[in-house]
């Protein structure tokens, strides 16, 4: 009886740290792995301190850059590994940024308060992505804004890992958008969209990228805004069990994304998880998102 209970007891810590060792993604070797808490970056940051996750090959030569931004209640270490690889694989260097995201537009910009600012969504997207206006349903300050991040990791990464290129993506201080690739799931692809709008990017990857309304049942305006970064560079993916499919795809058609630049994805999703977040984390996919990359060096 004894030894029967020692087997099992045996048998359950071998699950258990087989389990642990396959929940732990390791990415290869010869690439180099960074977690830097935005406080670092900038001592004002004390709001979603969470690391930023960076990942890059200082074996090969490092071309542009890969901007991801999590969705609503993402974390940066918890990111889409495997899309990162992938990522990295085609000669990008990615940062996974850890940014405010909660709580989500669609939280807010609804029913009276849409009612009272048909921009609403539009007058978030740019207190999060920017800092630069007064936004009375966030307590966001200006230096937690998206850019002001982004800017803060460039700067600390160029003083401290002397093996990547960061430089190379700022010029007097601010970013250099030609260089970076912006892509995002839900509410960061909507950011990653937005910021494609105003700033000509090298492309754009919007992963089921929100769904911002101006009044019940009508598409925001600012998806209809003239863009910076030429069609030809936009992607956009969902999946085709998403409760809000079709206003995402509605979204992509009003952003003039090219019909073969749409991917329906449409690949069996687990039991337990949400057709939502599949695009991002389905190797399945691995063709598709090296298409939806390209090659970024």
């Amino acid at each position: 009886m004894m030894f029967k209970k020692f087997v099992i007891f045996v048998g359950a810590v071998l699950c258990f740290n087989i389990s642990s060792a396959q929940s732990k993604y390791t990415f290869p070797e010869d690439y180099k792995v960074l977690e830097v808490l935005p406080s670092k970056t900038d001592s004002r940051i004390t709001e979603s301190n969470t690391p930023h996750l960076v990942v890059y090959n200082p074996t090969i030569k490092q071309g542009k850059l890969l901007l991801f931004m999590p969705g609503t209640g993402g974390v940066a270490l918890k990111g889409p590994k495997d899309l990162f690889n992938t990522a990295v694989k085609q000669g990008y260097a990615v940062i996974n940024l850890s940014y405010i995201n909660r709580p989500a537009i669609a939280q807010i910009c609804r029913k009276e308060t849409l009612e009272a600012n048909p921009d609403c969504a539009s007058d978030f997207r740019i207190n999060r992505i920017y800092g630069t206006n007064n936004f009375e349903f966030t307590t966001d300050k200006s230096y937690d804004a998206i850019v002001n991040r982004l800017i803060k990791l460039l700067e600390y990464l160029s003083e401290t890992d002397k093996d990547g290129n960061w430089d190379s993506y700022l010029e007097d201080g601010n970013l250099k958008w030609d260089q970076i690739a912006v892509s995002g799931q839900s509410q960061g692809g909507g950011m990653a969209a937005f910021i494609a709008k105003e700033h000509r990017v090298a492309r754009v990857i919007d992963f089921s990228g929100g769904w911002d309304f101006s009044a019940k049942n009508k598409l925001a305006t600012w998806y209809y805004n003239a863009s910076k970064t030429p069609s030809h560079l936009w992607y956009g993916t969902y999946h085709v069990t998403e409760p809000m499919a079709k206003v995402i795809r509605a979204s992509y058609i009003a952003m003039k994304i090219p019909e073969n630049h749409i991917y329906p994805f449409s690949l069996p999703v687990p039991e337990g998880k949400k057709g939502h977040s599949n695009g991002v984390r389905n190797t399945g996919y691995t063709s598709q998102w090296i298409e939806l990359l390209g090659q970024g060096n």
